[in-house]
C-alpha cells in the first residue's frame, strides 16, 4: 500500500475513534421524539411516558412521546424505521409490531431485523386471563370444563385486538393445547374490549395486565390465571395457566429501538442510561403496579430475543392458520 494512502487510512481511523466518544458526549443536543405506536392511555403509552420523563430529567433535553397508533402498532414502528438514524427518533416497541406483525402483513413497510436497531429491553410481563363474572368458572380447570360442555351454538367467546394480536395468539394457543373451542371476536382497541367484557358481551379475554388489573381489583372481571411460566408476585393469588395446561407460556415485552444505522456511540449511551432508569425504585414500583417488571438488557441480548420471537410466532401463526393480510 502506498505510504500516503496508509497515512490517510490511519488518520481516518484515528478520527473515527476520537469522534465516537465526542458524539456520545454531545448527545442529546435537542429534543428526542419517542414514538409509542399505540393510542394514548394504553400500556405502550404509559411505559413510554415513564421513560421519557426520566430521560428528560437526566439529560435536560425534552424527550417527547408521540402516539402513532394504527395497524397493530406497525404505523408508528414504520415511522421510526424510516427516520434519520441520528438518535433523535426512538421507538418503544412491544412484541406485536416488532416480533409478530412481520408474520401477519404481506406488505409491511419495515423489517424488524433489517430496519431497527435494538437498544434495550425495558419491560416484561405475562398476560392475564380474565372472565366476566357470569362465566361459571373460578379457575382454568373449571373454564376448560365449561368450554367443553357448551354446544356449538352456545360456545364461549373471547375478544382480542385483532387477527395476529398477542391477545388472539394466546387464546388460540390455549384452545389448541387445552382442546377447547371458543369464538373469536376481534376489536380495534383494548378500551372497546374492556367495555364489552365488563358489560357482559364477552366471556374471556387474554389481556395485558395494565389494562385489566384495575377491573380485577374492583370485581368487575375475574382473574383466572397469568400466562407466564409460573405465578408472579405482581399478581398475588393468581396461578400460572401452565399449572393447568403444562407447557403453556406467553409473555409480553416492550423495548427501545432506533433506526438501523444509528451510531454505536449513541446506542451505547442510551443503553447505559436506560439500564440506570430501569433500576430506579420508583420506576420499578410504577411498573409493578401495572403488573409488569422493569428489565434491561444489552443491545445484543435484545436482538437475540427479537429473532427468536420472530421464529416462534411464525411457527405459531402457521399452525393456527392465520393468513397474512
Amino acid at each position: 500500500m502506498p505510504r500516503n494512502a496508509l497515512r490517510t487510512g490511519l488518520l481516518l481511523t484515528l478520527a473515527g475513534c476520537i469522534a465516537a466518544p465526542a458524539l456520545a458526549q454531545q448527545y442529546p443536543s435537542k429534543a428526542i421524539r419517542i414514538v409509542a405506536p399505540y393510542p394514548a392511555g394504553g400500556s405502550s403509552d404509559t411505559i413510554a411516558r415513564m421513560m421519557s420523563a426520566k430521560l428528560t430529567e437526566a439529560w435536560g433535553q425534552p424527550a417527547v412521546v408521540d402516539n402513532r397508533g394504527g395497524v397493530g402498532g406497525s404505523l408508528g414502528t414504520e415511522i421510526v424505521a424510516k427516520s434519520p438514524p441520528d438518535g433523535y427518533t426512538l421507538l418503544v416497541g412491544n412484541i406485536q409490531p416488532v416480533a409478530i406483525n412481520n408474520n401477519i402483513y404481506k406488505k409491511l413497510g419495515y423489517d424488524s431485523v433489517r430496519d431497527l436497531a435494538p437498544i434495550s429491553l425495558a419491560v416484561v410481563g405475562p398476560q392475564i386471563v380474565v372472565v366476566h363474572p357470569s362465566v361459571p368458572a373460578k379457575n382454568m380447570r373449571e373454564l376448560i370444563a365449561v368450554a367443553r360442555g357448551r354446544t356449538a351454538n352456545a360456545r364461549l367467546n373471547f375478544g382480542s385486538s385483532g387477527p395476529g394480536s398477542i391477545s388472539q395468539l394466546a387464546a388460540e394457543l390455549f384452545k389448541g393445547m387445552a382442546k377447547v373451542d371458543m369464538v373469536h371476536i376481534p376489536y380495534k382497541g383494548s378500551s372497546l374490549i374492556t367495555n364489552d367484557l365488563i358489560g357482559g358481551h364477552l366471556d374471556i379475554v387474554f389481556s395485558d395486565m395494565a389494562v385489566m388489573l384495575p377491573h380485577t381489583k374492583s370485581g368487575r372481571v375475574r382473574a383466572l390465571a397469568v400466562t407466564g411460566p409460573k405465578a408472579t408476585p405482581l399478581v398475588p393469588g393468581v396461578p400460572a395457566l401452565a399449572d393447568t395446561v403444562p407447557g403453556f407460556t406467553m409473555e409480553s415485552w416492550w423495548g427501545v429501538l432506533a433506526p438501523t444505522g444509528t451510531p454505536d456511540a449513541i446506542i451505547t449511551r442510551l443503553n447505559t442510561e436506560l439500564a440506570r432508569i430501569l433500576q430506579l425504585n420508583d420506576v420499578k414500583e410504577r411498573f409493578a403496579n401495572l403488573g409488569v417488571e422493569a428489565k434491561s438488557s444489552s443491545p445484543a441480548e435484545f436482538g437475540v430475543l427479537i429473532k427468536s420471537e420472530l421464529a416462534r410466532y411464525a411457527k405459531l401463526i402457521k399452525e393456527i392458520g392465520i393468513t397474512p393480510e
